[in-house]
């Protein structure tokens, strides 16, 4: 086959003309191939087609997928870094038109699954509370000062940083995103602060008898080292967090950067535009009239103010007390934050879910199809489902996954239109996946940044490593055990599978040398018929295809057939492959895994409603330290593993970020 199917460049002839060399050697199609002679025998040709069934196939044919029943080609776009989704998705919607009208009219092109949607849907959320919190503040400042022109003045810092913001955020190659906005919806209390200090000591020194013009000059003059104070101490918390290091760092990254420019430019606004507008636009209090309304809250403010004084002074008073009190409130803070439970991502409603499916080792690949089938009919019936995405075998980047596994994408109908939310749906679809003989199904809630977990296996998992294989395996299902009894853990899982069945074949070496034969060609004949073994390629115009060669379908279906094998001796005789082996059907590992270099077995679990990730992985430690040797190591990954790095680092944070404020009022 491959001296039938020959790609070699041929060379150019140079002359009075040039001639490029070009021959037929390549072989484009199946059918080409066929009416190769492979072989003479009795002085006849012995052609490929005359042996064997020669077609234009699939390289893997023990993969398929169905998209809402029927079977379809899915084609998966990721974006390259520092790129965005929401862009990158219309552009994709814009060339889809030029694509399908490509395609025959029997292929239909659909869109799967959008990311982007539940990106403009939040960004859109965002958006309105940011706005919202915009119209709260300034309600809260006109109902203090009660004064329209006095709440304009302050109320003017906020469009004025959150502009100034976005020119910087624009500098810094930011994107509004979730978490950009939420820095901004957070610094709209900050930003109006310098504003209104500033305004109450302008409206102070009016009340002195001042005009405006010099009140505004004194009054700015007097508070602005202060003003100073406040926003540089404002920033400083937000230092430590820009260092953090991790998945959490780079994700606060954005945020203190964004929070802390919007609190700077609100400090410089506070010192240039408000007493410059307080200078031109208020009135001295003598002059104003007020009604009812305004006399009433005045009433109220007078007693809160009452209340305050007198507190104060019972604080100043009892010194000892007070700070007794303070000491206490101090370490119940502390031991609130040890008893609190604490996780990583909160669970998000992304309008989607995933179901990883595992069936029995060594199930045939029609009976995954089938049962897989029968799952995707039982989330069809769900009245929230609006579509689902079914693959069955080694799919994507599945490399760890073989015919037994599977993946299902379930796209849920838009969050208005149903009345319950995807945890909710994965709650009633679970009794009803169980229901299917032969296969386990895991539905999860993809977190909204995956860091781990792929596979068949649910979202969290830890990882035990021994150089000891012995060792590794006796110690493994015995923690797994232990783990899949702790209370509040779902879909336990490992990817250890020691009883996938497996064909041994046992040489005879001595045999083996006294018919010319070598382990080498034993094994290469076992490659040439059950390993797909690629002998040729096909170098079209447009793209490659590989020529594969194994045994017809009906000799792979039994162990069995495998004593119809013969293996060519290096004399050119054919010898029995059951003469030179003993076949035995035994079970064993489908593959050893290795992290780090080193044996290892991946444990996996979910987590049920309202367990916290905290309680979860120290549950965890628990029982691994009183379960596996000393001489195995468990570490945490993916999600659980980010978890535990920051808490380390969250101590060390909250530690700088007072270290540096004490500093930096320490300065000022």
């Amino acid at each position: 086959v491959q001296s039938a199917n020959v790609n070699m460049p041929t060379g150019t002839i140079f002359g009075e003309r040039t001639f490029v060399v070009t021959t037929n050697g390549q072989l484009m199609r199946a059918s080409a191939y066929g009416p190769s002679i492979i072989a003479y025998r009795g002085g006849f040709p012995v052609r490929l087609d005359e042996v064997a069934h020669v077609y234009d196939g699939v390289e893997n044919d023990r993969s398929a997928s169905w998209q809402n029943g029927e079977r379809c080609i899915y084609l998966s776009v990721q974006k390259q870094p520092g790129t965005n989704v929401v862009q990158i998705v219309d552009a994709i919607k814009t060339l889809m038109p030029g694509i399908e009208a490509q395609l025959p009219p029997s292929v239909s092109l659909d869109i799967r699954s959008d990311r982007s949607a539940t990106i403009r849907e939040s960004v859109h959320d965002v958006k309105l509370t940011l706005v919202a919190t915009v119209a709260l503040v300034i309600l809260v400042i006109f109902i203090f000062l009660r004064n329209l022109s006095a709440t304009l003045i302050p109320s003017l810092a906020l469009p004025g940083s959150i502009v100034g913001t976005f020119a910087v955020m624009h500098v810094l190659g930011f994107s509004l995103d979730n978490l950009s906005l939420m820095a901004l919806t957070l610094s709209v209390g900050f930003v109006v602060d310098d504003a209104i200090v500033m305004l109450e000591n302008i409206v102070r020194h009016m009340e002195m008898g001042k005009s405006p013009m010099q009140a505004a000059f004194d009054g700015s003059k007097e508070i602005a080292f202060t003003i100073v104070s406040m926003t540089v101490s404002l920033v400083a918390v937000f230092i430590p967090v820009f260092f953090m290091s991790g998945v959490v760092g780079r994700l606060l990254h954005e945020f203190a950067l964004t929070i802390g420019a919007a609190i700077l430019i609100s400090g410089f606004i506070s010192l240039s535009l408000t007493p410059m507008l307080a200078s031109r636009f208020l009135r001295p209090p003598h002059a104003a009239r007020h009604g009812w309304l305004y006399n009433a809250f005045e009433r109220v403010f007078e007693g809160c103010r009452g209340v305050y004084g007198a507190t104060l002074s019972g604080c100043l008073r009892f010194r000892a007390a007070t700070m007794a009190l303070s000491l206490v409130l101090l370490g119940l803070t502390v031991y609130l934050f040890t008893i609190v439970p604490k996780g990583f991502l909160p669970s998000e409603d992304q309008g989607r879910l995933i179901i990883n499916t595992e069936a029995a080792e060594g199930i045939s690949f029609d009976d995954m199809v089938r049962r897989q089938l029968q799952l995707a009919e039982i989330v069809m019936a769900e009245p929230d489902v609006a579509g689902t995405s079914v693959n069955a075998g080694l799919v994507g980047n599945n490399a760890t996954g073989g015919t037994n596994t599977g993946r299902m994408f379930v796209e849920l109908t838009p969050r208005d239109q149903r009345s319950r939310s995807v945890d909710d749906v994965i709650t009633s679809l679970r009794p009803k996946l169980a229901e299917v003989p032969g296969i386990r199904a895991v539905p999860v809630n993809p977190p909204p940044i995956n860091l781990g977990g792929g596979g068949s296996r649910p979202i969290y998992q830890f990882t035990l490593q021994d150089a000891d294989t012995t060792e590794l395996y006796r110690w493994a299902p015995v923690l797994e055990a232990r783990v899949r009894a702790i209370p509040g853990l779902l879909d336990v899982n490992s990817d250890l599978k020691l009883d996938t069945p497996q064909v041994s074949v046992e040489m005879d070496r001595d045999k083996l040398s006294t018919l010319g034969l070598t382990a080498g060609q034993v094994e290469d004949a076992l490659r040439n018929a059950y390993a797909g073994r690629q002998v040729s390629q096909i170098f079209a115009p447009n793209n490659q295809y590989p020529v594969v060669m194994r045994v017809a379908p009906e000799f792979q279906s039994d162990p069995s057939a495998m004593s119809l094998l013969y293996v060519r001796s290096t004399a050119g005789r054919l010898v029995p492959l059951e003469s030179v082996a003993r076949l035995k059907t035994t079970t064993g590992p489908f593959q050893v895994n290795h992290f780090g270099q080193l044996p290892s077995v991946n444990i996996s679990f979910n987590l049920g409603p309202g367990v916290a990730l905290g309680d979860a992985v120290a549950a965890i430690e628990r029982a691994a330290a009183e379960t596996i040797p000393a001489t195995m190591s468990m570490t945490f990954q993916g999600t659980a593993q980010a978890f535990q790095d920051s808490l380390r680092g969250l101590g060390l944070v909250l530690l700088m970020a007072i270290a540096v404020i004490y500093i930096v009022l320490g300065v000022l």
